[in-house]
């Protein structure tokens, strides 16, 4: 089992990006993970890891929910 974080920018107002992220993770792969968690920060991040290992960056990839929970599915798998 595989633990999601999903790290975001308070000041920049990503809170609900990230909860749409995580919505969809728990939609897709709920049975598969230990745990899906929202990290706060600040800087304009907006990072996801599974165990530790990017799957997603704002700042190196294009914002795109379905491509995140892809990414998280074959990290997972």
């Amino acid at each position: 089992m595989s633990t999601v974080e999903i790290e975001y920018c308070v000041p920049c107002g990503f809170r609900e990006r990230a909860i749409d992220v995580q919505r969809a993770v728990l939609n897709a792969l709920e049975t598969d993970l230990d745990r899906v968690s929202l990290v706060m920060g600040d800087h304009g991040v907006f990072r996801v890891t599974v165990d530790g290992a990017a799957v997603y960056d704002k700042h190196e990839d294009d914002y795109d929910v379905d491509g995140i929970v892809r990414q998280v599915r074959e990290r997972v798998a």
